[in-house]
């Protein structure tokens, strides 16, 4: 069996418009997503060609995309950023997606609220 490694990209910054309030919907927030990214190693260390790894790119630029379309939940959010990197990696074994919203509007002084899927 093939080893399997992670990737981590870590503090994606986006402006976007999820929110179960409607207000939400309209102005925005900012939201953290950080991934780890669990795939088989194969012979990446040997052959070092990057064409053989995951495209960090290319997984940010997903990130990106997808949280573009709104949601009510950051649940649906988070599952459709899986669904969607998992997608253009089939070989992707696991996808753990945290998405935050900073400073969400819930009546005090609160850094964040987050969810974790894992997919």
């Amino acid at each position: 069996m093939k080893p399997i490694y992670t990737i981590r990209l870590e503090g994606i910054y986006v402006r976007a418009f999820h929110g179960c309030y409607d207000l939400e919907q309209q102005v925005g927030n900012r939201f953290r997503v950080d991934l780890a990214i669990r795939t088989p190693l194969g012979d990446l260390p040997s052959s070092d060609d990057v064409r053989e790894a995951v495209n960090y790119l290319t997984v940010y630029e997903i990130v990106e995309r997808t949280m573009q379309r709104t949601q009510r939940t950051i649940e649906a959010a988070a599952a459709n950023i899986i669904e969607a990197i998992k997608d253009e990696f089939p070989e992707i074994v696991e996808v753990e997606c945290s998405v935050a919203k900073i400073a969400p509007p819930l009546g005090g002084k609160i850094d964040r609220v987050s969810v974790t899927l894992i997919g």
